[in-house]
């Protein structure tokens, strides 16, 4: 259930709710409305707090049993970390935790957004406080027979700010919205999104938002020489689709194309993977999700840029029309390629789709795919590898992730390196001669279909799905690159013409 903000300025220890939610720095300094709290008791919170081995962690709350002496009828501290390390993303991350606190409970006031230093920009705060209790407390409960969802309708934000923090509230919400669609496809199993329901569901979503949608299949994607797809998809009984968006706001001076990767699962084809590899592969379209995701919200955001994004959507199976390890597949760009390992797959599709970016003539591109397991080895499950053809343009998405509270890391596409995606055969081939720098010959592998527009890479395959709560990220499927996308394109500019590597 959607979450409602209100923007109140009474006093904590006035204002009506079932819970109030108040902030406390590590180790034991009372945050704003704490003060309130400790005057309910007595006087004796940090005793209280002290004989309940609550150190004000970052994530870590606490009930304190207040006698009716709130407005509020339960009060419970959260804690933000040390006052000089506190960050929006400690703000974030603070209200998911008061977010999972409270799914028992109708309504929440806290005392958040006053928590934050003078230097961090109260919009931003506001965003966060909103996105931390939306995505918190999601839930993926389709196929739940005990479903217990939260009953957490209203938060009630104490705090001055006006139209500007009212404003930052309501665009959390969007955002959050978008990130939880993405996350709601990503946790779908693989049996009910396949590539014609996940199109489906991408036109359902787009209608209304500004958004034009076309989905291409059979012999569309045949005439168009989408050989990438084709012969991806040749091998499953759930035939491919390709979607293309397109958002055009009336006076837009700049154009940016996405493309997503759309796996809906991966068995690995041919070169099958093991059966514990295959557990989670129904993640393997998040790419395409995100990217999905992100252009629900354009509209709603006023972003001013034109935005083309392709989402390429096959199911990777193995079958006597599979293809065969040795196979030559011809991308849309003409270039040919030898597979050699049927389970390095998004690469051939995300190929196609970043071919037909290129000839939408964009200013910069941008592609986001769970593409290979040499990423998760590198940064591990939390960040996402960024790969670049352009510095000025690879900073600008830096930033904005890091804005976003997204995690990225800069790595290399050293030219040598190329050597090792040459084909006997064909122009190239889909994986890299020694097994070592799977990552990079695969950024290496699309660069080849971008030509010289500005480029990014970004390989979500770690922090696409989370094995835990942690943060704003619930267990599951995490929509990771939504925000990013909607933080970039939002303050978009034109990457330089000589910022390329």
């Amino acid at each position: 259930m959607p979450v409602t903000f209100t923007l109140v300025s009474t006093a904590a220890d006035r204002v009506e709710a079932d819970l109030l939610a108040v902030p406390v720095f590590a180790p034991g300094e009372l945050g704003p409305g704490a003060e309130a709290v400790d005057r309910a008791i007595g006087g004796g919170l940090v005793a209280f707090m002290e004989e309940a081995d609550f150190e004000a962690k970052p994530g870590q709350t606490l009930a304190v049993p207040t006698n009716g002496g709130l407005g509020a009828k339960a009060a419970v501290l959260v804690g933000l970390g040390p006052r000089d390390e506190l960050t929006v993303d400690s703000i974030r991350n603070a209200a998911a935790a008061i977010s999972r606190r409270a799914t028992k409970v109708k309504s929440v006031a806290t005392t958040l957004l006053d928590a934050a230093p003078a230097e961090l920009d109260k919009s931003a705060v506001a965003q966060a406080v909103s996105e931390g209790f939306e995505l918190g407390g999601y839930q993926y409960l389709e196929f739940k027979s005990d479903a217990k969802p939260s009953k957490l309708e209203r938060v009630i934000v104490v705090g001055r700010g006006g139209a500007r923090v009212n404003a930052a509230l309501e665009r959390g919400r969007v955002i959050s919205g978008a990130v939880i669609w993405a996350r709601n496809a990503v946790n779908t199993p693989a049996a009910q999104k396949s590539p014609e329901a996940f199109a489906k569901s991408a036109q359902i979503l787009l209608r209304g938002k500004g958004v034009k949608v076309e989905v291409l299949e059979g012999a569309e994607l045949k005439k168009e020489k989408l050989g990438g797809v084709l012969g991806v998809g040749q091998g499953s009984e759930n035939l491919p689709r390709l979607v293309k968006m397109t958002y055009a706001p009336a006076g837009a001076r700049a154009t940016v194309a996405l493309v997503g990767k759309g796996v809906v699962f991966d068995s690995g084809g041919l070169s099958i993977k093991p059966a514990s590899g295959m557990e989670t592969m129904k993640t393997d379209m998040g790419g395409a999700a995100a990217v999905i995701g992100a252009m629900s919200a354009l509209k709603d955001l006023g972003v001013k840029t034109k935005v083309v994004a392709f989402t390429p959507m096959v199911e990777n199976m193995p079958s006597g029309t599979a293809i065969r390890p040795g196979d030559v597949l011809k991308i849309r760009n003409g270039k040919t390629v030898e597979v050699l390992n049927t389970d390095a797959e998004g690469r051939l599709i995300l190929a196609d789709g970043l071919s037909l970016a290129v000839e939408e003539e964009p200013d910069a591109i941008v592609d986001l795919a769970t593409l290979t397991g040499a990423c998760v080895v590198a940064l591990g499950e939390k960040i996402a590898g960024l790969m670049t053809s352009h510095e000025g343009w690879g900073d600008q998405v830096h930033a904005a992730a890091d804005r976003a509270g997204e995690q990225v890391w800069p790595l290399p596409l050293p030219a040598a390196y190329n050597k090792l995606i040459e084909s006997e055969v064909a122009d190239l081939k889909n994986i890299g001669t020694g097994g070592y720098g799977g990552a990079l010959t695969a950024g290496l592998f699309l660069q080849a279909f971008v030509g010289d527009v500005p480029w990014v890479h970004l390989d979500i395959a770690g922090p696409a799905r989370a094995a835990a709560d942690d943060g704003v990220y619930v267990r599951g499927g995490t929509g990771f690159g939504v925000r990013t996308l909607v933080e970039l394109l939002s303050t978009f500019k034109k990457p330089s013409a000589n910022g390329s590597r």
